[in-house]
Parts: structure tokens; sequence; C-alpha cells
């Protein structure tokens, strides 16, 4: 794999093991981005995920999430994907998030075989992907990085070698998007020791590719992009449905469900502007009960 150079953007990673941390601080050391853990196993939470998540953002320095993987077969990998997925959600999302959330997969405590092993990566990204709408990113050490077969080479490796060597060659990967080139790094606003990275790129060409809809996302399909235009006519519908007589029951739903944007939906499915209440308008209008009073 390439080796670092000095135009490389600089980050770090972090968990709860470097407490509390002047954010600020960190961006004016030079750091532009930074993988947080947000969650482990079935159950885990780190508890300064979400302080994390917000101190980077205020910042300004780019922020990502990890998920540390314990599953020992694919059906317990896809309740981690979902239990990933949901403390994302706690700030937001994946789509809150600038860089795509990571699959941390570097042991092998159960001794799986590879085909195993794969089995298990596969299922984790798989199910991310499908909840998250983002394309993960894989952080492995480079040594057990060599289990994974070339049906994961279509993702990104955020690889660990802690050496001034470049990181070698895998049967899946021959380039590196993120290095971790160090365990024991020293950055202003950290008390103790912190993981060292670097981007491929340089700081423009990092958040040229993860803050402007570049590279981890795929376009939208023909199907994709026919479902989104009937949408687009189904909310145009309802803008017209928000322009007629409305009992006051419903007014304060109306109104909410009327400001409902396609490019950019809720993620909160309790909230009263979801796509849920929208349809449930459409449905009461087709019913004619918007006629009672």
């Amino acid at each position: 794999m390439q080796n670092r150079g000095s135009t490389n953007a600089e980050g770090i990673d972090v968990s709860r093991y470097q407490g509390s941390i002047n954010w600020k601080k960190v961006r004016a050391d030079g750091k532009a981005f930074a993988f947080v853990k947000a969650s482990q196993g079935q159950r885990y939470v780190d508890p300064t995920f979400e302080a994390n998540v917000k101190g980077a953002k205020e910042a300004g320095v780019l922020i990502g999430a990890y998920h540390f993987v314990d599953a020992a077969s694919a059906g317990a990998a896809r309740l981690e994907a979902r239990h990933f997925a949901e403390v994302l959600s706690r700030v937001g999302g994946a789509a809150a998030l600038d860089l795509p959330p990571v699959m941390d997969y570097e042991n092998n405590p159960a001794g799986l075989s590879k085909s195993a092993i794969n089995s298990v990566a596969n299922a984790f990204l798989t199910e991310l992907e499908k909840i998250t709408g983002r394309r993960p990113i894989i952080y492995s050490g480079n040594s057990f990085a060599a289990n994974f077969d070339a049906s994961l080479s279509s993702y990104k490796l955020w690889v660990a070698r802690y050496s001034t060597s470049a990181p070698y060659d895998t049967p899946a990967w021959k380039q590196w998007a993120f290095w971790q080139y160090s365990d024991n790094g020293r950055v202003d606003g950290i008390s103790g020791p912190v993981d060292l990275n670097v981007y491929s790129g340089t700081e423009a060409e990092l958040r040229e590719e993860f803050t402007k809809g570049g590279g981890d996302e795929e376009p939208m399909t023909n199907e994709e992009k026919a479902a989104f235009q009937a949408l687009q006519q189904q909310v145009a519908a309802l803008q017209s449905l928000h322009s007629m007589p409305v009992p006051d029951w419903a007014k304060e739903a109306v109104t909410a469900a009327a400001a409902y944007n396609p490019q950019q939906p809720l993620i909160d499915v309790n909230s009263a502007t979801s796509y849920d209440v929208y349809r449930l308008l459409v449905v009461m209008h087709r019913m004619g009960l918007f006629d009672k009073k």
C-alpha cells in the first residue's frame, strides 16, 4: 500500500479512554477529522460518544463513528449493526456525520475460519448500509485485514499499522483511505495518549470527498429516481391539500406534514413531521375525513 506524506490530512480516533476532550484545541493542533467510538457488541454504548460528536462538530472537526464488532455469526452481526444504527440515531443518524460509519473488526476470539469472518463482516456491512443509507468503512489491523477476501474490496479501508513503513497489501486492498499509524500520540486538548491517523489526501480533498456528496455516496438507480419523483408528486398533492379548508383538530398536523422535504427526510420516527404523518393525512383526505366538522 502507499506510504503517508507531509500533505496528508491528520486526524485522531477516540473513546472514553481519552476522557473529556477540548475539541477546539484539537482543531487548533491541526487535526482535521476524528472517528469516535459509538458502540460495541449488541448493547454497549460509549459514554462519551454524544459529547464527542457535539464537541467535534462545534470545533469544525470532521466527525465519524465506529462500532467494535464482537459477533461470531452472521445473525449476531446483523443485530450489532442495528444496535450501532440506533446509537447513531441519538446524534441525528449516519447522515448527520461527515464521515461514513465504520465497522471495527480486528480480532477473532471465537477462532472463526476466514470464511466465517467474511460472513460476519458482510452481514454487518450489508445490514448497516441498508439501515443508514451510507456505505460503511472497514477498520482493521494490517495483519487481521489479511483475513478479508476480495468480496470486501469495494469498501474503503482504514488500516492500523504502527510504523513509519507503509502498510502491506492484503487480498482485498492495495490502497488505504485512512491509516492509523500510532497509538501513542500527543495532541493538544487531550490529556493522555491518543491514536493518530492520516487520510490518503489533503484536508481539502477530505472535505471534498465526504462533505459535498462525493466518495461514499452512490448515484440513484432508475427505480430510486422513479420512487423519488412519485414522492415529490405526493408531497405536491399534500401542499395543494394544505390550501383547502382543514378542521381545527388537523391544522397542526397538516402544517407539519406539508413542510416535509423528501430531499432531507427526518430520522426521528416519532416526530410530528415524519413521513408517517404525511401518509396518514393523505389517507384521511382520500376518505373524505377533512370534510367533517
